[in-house]
């Protein structure tokens, strides 16, 4: 009774201490730590249909549909930059652990290549719930059946070999083709990477304006199954399952010692307090741990790959300083 009374009195505290300061009070703290107490908004910091909205989407929809969250959790899309125009709109929610939002390598490499002031240090890591990998395409009718055919050739002559992505230069589907050819002994500095962010990769592809299309594995099923594109190889460290997914060989078992994860988290505002952070992390736990995300997961082509706390700020820093390195070698740091 008297251990109730205190928590008692100490809300009514921060009731009147966040009246008298014109802050909100945002969530409720009991007995079990910290709970949200309004609805949480997941924001996709690109537009719909991407990677990073039907991940906040599908997490979203699993939280409310187990039950593993009680309140809503609207999904909202703020697109633009590459994710600079969503994280700009995430500095404005400092302290407010009911917004979280979803992000992947570009949250290193954007802030990187100078394309955006706000990088994974201005937020709150809470839990990273999949892996993607990375797909390298050519038209059905290429001269290259591997990697390997493709690499002897821009060895010879880097520049030769034009390459798209939709992201733009210094980004993730530039790197990710970088770090493979990079560990094949491809120069390079001189490879020919075409940007479109307008979502016409693939057709610049299919009517030959370019060679290759960097892309995520699951961009590139639908293609391939109707004959119009081959995948020369991805870069997971072993074949992914699936229909489809499990013919694409690897990058590592053609003879190349490299791998690139498109690793998918969800971050919060700075500011977040260590109750706040707990709570998120034991319901994506439980989130990961779930039938229901299982089946998202194999829906997707995604693989499991959650880490949270110590573990995940660890990986972040080396991310980071990987694609550092890589950025400086192409002289794309700004």
């Amino acid at each position: 009774m008297k251990k109730r009374f205190c928590l008692y009195m100490m809300a009514c505290a921060a009731v009147f201490l966040s009246a008298c300061s014109g802050k909100e009070v945002t969530g409720v703290y009991d007995d079990n730590g910290w709970r949200p107490n309004n609805p949480i908004e997941v924001v996709a910091t690109a537009g719909a249909g991407g990677g990073w909205d039907t991940t906040a989407r599908m997490a979203a929809q699993t939280f409310e549909k187990e039950g593993i969250i009680e309140e809503r959790l609207p999904v909202i899309n703020k697109p633009g930059g590459g994710g600079a125009v969503g994280w700009a709109y995430m500095t404005r929610k400092e302290g407010n652990p009911h917004n979280i939002f979803v992000t992947s390598p570009p949250i290193l490499l954007v802030p990187l290549n100078g394309q955006s002031k706000y990088g994974y240090e201005d937020f709150t890591p809470l839990a990273n719930m999949i892996a993607d990998y990375a797909a390298f395409a050519v038209r059905a009718d290429a001269k290259w059946d591997t990697l390997n055919d493709l690499f002897d050739d821009m060895k010879k002559d880097p520049s030769s070999v034009s390459v798209v992505g939709v992201s733009s230069p210094g980004s993730m589907d530039h790197i990710q083709f970088i770090k493979i050819a990079r560990a094949a002994g491809v120069d390079v500095t001189k490879i020919k990477y075409v940007s479109d962010q307008d979502g016409g990769a693939l057709t610049q592809l299919l009517n030959g304006s370019v060679d290759v299309y960097s892309a995520g594995t699951s961009e590139t099923v639908e293609q391939v199954r109707s004959g119009k594109i081959k995948v020369l190889g991805i870069t997971a460290p072993e074949r992914l399952e699936g229909e489809t997914l499990e013919d694409f060989p690897t990058a590592v078992e053609q003879g190349i010692d490299e791998t690139f994860v498109n690793w998918r988290g969800f971050f919060g505002p700075a500011g977040m307090d260590e109750q706040q952070i707990q709570y998120y992390q034991e319901k994506f736990k439980q989130l990961n741990d779930s039938p229901e995300w299982k089946k998202i997961r194999e829906k997707y082509g995604w693989n499991e790959l959650y880490m949270a706390g110590d573990e995940y700020e660890q990986f972040l820093d080396e991310q980071n300083e990987e694609m550092y390195a890589i950025l400086e070698e192409l002289k794309l740091l700004r």
